[in-house]
């Protein structure tokens, strides 16, 4: 155990001086790998913050329920408080037409239009805030309160909930997509260039082979190289992320304010760090063994 862990970090001492012995190849070859993982990574965090913002907004939306305009104030008090007892509703606000046409009153553009009315053509409501969001429970609920007799309409404020989640679900797997894309294109990339390293010393591999070292010891230097490349190219990455992140924030968050939604991008959690830092250092380590396995495979072919 011990000489294995000996071996392990001679091989990352060797691929570490290997990088630093060649530092404007090493940050080329890091600006891509970093370019090629900022777009997918930044589309995946604002797609994060956009998600977010979407559970904060949309939490459990609420069924309007419309009375029939002969049903009086005390009736709907007294169906408001049947309705109360139904497990499926977490709450249920009664809105009289009194309120409901002052609110539309004092909503622009439309006081004019509520002052040259003869009488309040507005029906007594519910807000229902079922106790689950799921949309067949919403389906449920609005039959069941279709089915009352003192109900004339039954609307439900959950489609377009359904409609921005879905888009935001489509938006991540178009990230992921271009991510996983732009990561094979990555692997062919540092294949090539750990490629490019191993017929350089073509020479030295042979004579370790002739004196009796493994193929694993061969390796591993090349593998350890293609890994902290990918990482180095994660850590471009993610100041990439950052950068962008700090630039758009403010205008994201203005536009939202015009919208009257309190929004704020949060940028890069430590999870999503761990993320790009994990899969640009993956995708290293996959190239260069991929390269290395096909070179000692030409070899004892020969």
């Amino acid at each position: 155990m011990k000489n294995w862990v000996r071996s392990q970090a001679m091989a990352l001492l060797e691929a570490l001086l290997r990088l630093l012995a060649r530092p404007f190849s090493t940050f080329l070859s890091a600006l891509v790998i970093g370019i090629a993982l900022t777009l997918p990574a930044l589309g995946y965090v604002v797609l994060d913050e956009l998600s977010g913002l979407a559970k904060g907004v949309s939490g459990k939306p609420e069924i309007s329920v419309f009375l029939k305009r002969e049903i009086n104030t005390q009736q709907a008090l007294t169906l408001q408080a049947k309705l109360q007892q139904d497990p499926r509703v977490a709450s249920i606000k009664f809105v009289s037409r009194e309120e409901a046409l002052k609110q539309l009153s004092e909503t622009g553009g439309f006081a004019d239009v509520v002052g040259s009315l003869e009488e309040n053509p507005l029906p007594d409501a519910f807000l229902v805030e079922p106790a689950e969001a799921a949309p067949q429970y919403f389906e449920a609920l609005k039959a069941h309160f279709l089915g009352l007799q003192e109900v004339a309409h039954v609307q439900l404020d959950s489609a377009w909930v359904k409609r921005l989640h879905a888009i935001i679900d489509l938006g991540r797997r178009g990230v992921l997509m271009l991510g996983a894309l732009l990561g094979a294109a990555l692997m062919i990339i540092i294949f090539n260039t750990i490629r490019l390293q191993i017929l350089t010393q073509r020479h030295e591999i042979a004579v370790s082979l002739l004196v009796g070292a493994t193929r694993a010891y061969v390796r591993r230097p090349f593998v350890y190289f293609g890994f902290l490349q990918g990482l180095v190219g994660g850590c471009v990455a993610w100041g990439l992320v950052a950068m962008f992140m700090a630039l758009i924030s403010p205008k994201i968050v203005s536009l939202a304010q015009t919208y009257s939604i309190v929004f704020e991008l949060h940028g890069l959690q430590w999870w999503h760090v761990a993320a790009l830092l994990g899969f640009a250092g993956v995708l290293g380590w996959l190239g260069a063994s991929l390269s290395v396995r096909r070179h000692l495979e030409e070899r004892s072919s020969r």
